[in-house]
C-alpha cells in the first residue's frame, strides 16, 4: 500500500535549464512507483517540463503537505506557485531562477526535518541563479546541512555506475591542499563513505585511498598522514586499501573492479578519474545529511534545455540511490 512506502520530495530543478523535462520525464518511470512521490515547485515549471518532454501525467494538485492522502494515489504535485505564473526563459541564469529552486528546496527540507519525507532528489541547481536568488552559501551542500542542523562531518560523494567517491579536500587552491591533508581528516570521508555505501547495500566495502604524491613516493604525506589513517580504519573494520597512486587509481578501483569506491586527497585527483570514465553517467550524493539527497552530478546545461535531448539515465540512477538509501535506513 502506499502508505507503507518512502515518501521522496523530488524537485524540478533551475527552471531554466533541462531539469523540468528530466522530472517530467521521470515521473513515467516505473520505479517511481515504488515510492510515495512529492513533487515540490511551481505548476507552470512542470508543465513547461511536460512540453519539452511531450508527456503528460495525472498527478494530484495540493497546496500543502497536510493534504496528501498516499492511501488514494503515491505521485503528487505540491504547488508553491501562490498565485505566481512567471515566465522563466530557458537557458537564461536569473534572480527568479534561483528564488523558485530556494523556495521549493526549503520547503523540501523542512518536511524531512519534520520526518514527512525520507529521501530528496532534485534536478539540476545552478549556482549562479541560486546566488542571484539570495544563496549566501558556496554551494547547495552547505546550505542543506546549515538548514538540517548537521553538526558531523560532511561532504560531496560522486558515483558512475554505483562506484563511488569521496574526498579530503574540495573546493581549494591547490597550494592549500597540503594542510588538509592530515590523518585525522582523511579519516573522516573514509569512515563516511563506507556508512554510505553500506546504506545504499554494500554490506563491506571495498574502500581504496589515493596517493597525493606522484607514485605515492615523491612526499613525506604518505608514508606521516595517509597509510596511518588506513591503518587506523583498518582497526574499526574498513576494508581500506592504499594509498593508490592518482594516475592509475581509477584503473586499478574503478576498471578492474579491485574496489567499490575511492577517497581522494583534492577535488581534481577524483573528478578527472571519475569524469573520464562516465561523465554523461554520473550521480551526486551529498553525504553525511540525516536524509538521502541526490542529484544527476551534470549541469543545467543551458546549450540543450528545452530541446528534449537530455540524458535520464543520471536522474534515473540518482532517484534509484535516494530511494535505497531511503529504505535501508528506515529498517535500521
Amino acid at each position: 500500500m502506499a502508505q507503507n512506502k518512502i515518501n521522496i520530495a523530488v524537485l524540478l530543478g533551475d527552471p531554466s535549464g533541462i531539469g523540468p523535462e528530466l522530472v517530467s520525464k521521470l515521473l513515467s518511470e516505473e520505479i517511481t512507483n515504488k515510492a510515495n512521490i512529492i513533487i515540490i515547485g511551481e505548476k507552470n515549471i512542470l508543465e513547461s517540463g511536460n512540453k519539452i518532454s511531450g508527456i503528460t501525467h495525472n498527478l494530484n494538485f495540493v497546496e500543502n503537505f497536510d493534504s496528501i492522502d498516499f492511501a488514494k494515489d503515491n505521485k503528487f504535485f505540491l504547488d508553491i506557485s501562490e498565485g505566481k505564473n512567471y515566465n522563466y526563459k530557458l537557458s537564461e541564469c536569473s534572480k527568479e531562477a534561483g528564488e523558485s529552486v530556494l523556495a521549493s528546496l526549503n520547503l523540501a527540507l523542512d518536511l524531512a526535518k519534520e520526518n514527512k519525507i525520507h529521501a530528496i532528489n532534485f534536478g539540476p541547481f545552478n549556482k549562479t541563479s541560486l546566488k542571484l536568488g539570495g544563496n549566501k552559501y558556496s554551494d547547495e551542500l552547505h546550505l542543506m546541512a546549515e538548514k538540517l542542523e548537521v553538526k558531523n562531518f560532511f561532504c560531496e560523494f560522486n558515483v558512475i555506475d554505483n562506484f563511488w567517491t569521496a574526498r579530503v579536500s574540495s573546493h581549494i587552491p591547490i597550494k592549500e591542499v597540503p594542510e588538509h591533508v592530515k590523518k585525522e581528516k582523511i579519516i573522516k570521508p573514509i569512515k563516511l563513505i563506507n556508512e554510505a555505501m553500506k546504506l545504499n547495500g554494500i554490506k563491506n566495502p571495498r574502500v581504496a585511498v589515493q596517493a597525493l604524491n606522484p607514485h605515492a613516493e615523491f612526499g613525506t604525506e604518505e608514508k606521516e598522514e595517509i597509510i596511518p589513517a588506513i591503518e587506523e580504519a583498518k582497526k574499526l573494520g574498513i576494508d581500506a586499501d592504499g594509498p593508490l597512486p592518482c594516475d592509475t587509481s581509477f584503473i586499478t578501483a574503478y576498471k578492474n573492479g579491485n574496489h567499490d569506491c575511492i577517497v581522494g586527497m583534492y577535488h581534481d585527483a577524483l573528478q578527472s578519474g571519475l569524469k573520464a570514465f562516465g561523465f554523461d553517467r554520473g550521480v551526486t550524493v551529498q553525504g553525511g545529511l540525516p536524509v538521502p539527497i541526490t542529484t544527476p552530478a551534470h549541469g543545467t546545461a543551458f546549450d540543450i534545455a528545452g530541446k528534449n535531448k537530455a540524458n535520464l539515465e543520471p536522474t534515473l540512477n540518482s532517484f534509484k540511490i535516494a530511494l535505497t538509501m531511503a529504505e535501508n535506513k528506515n529498517r535500521l
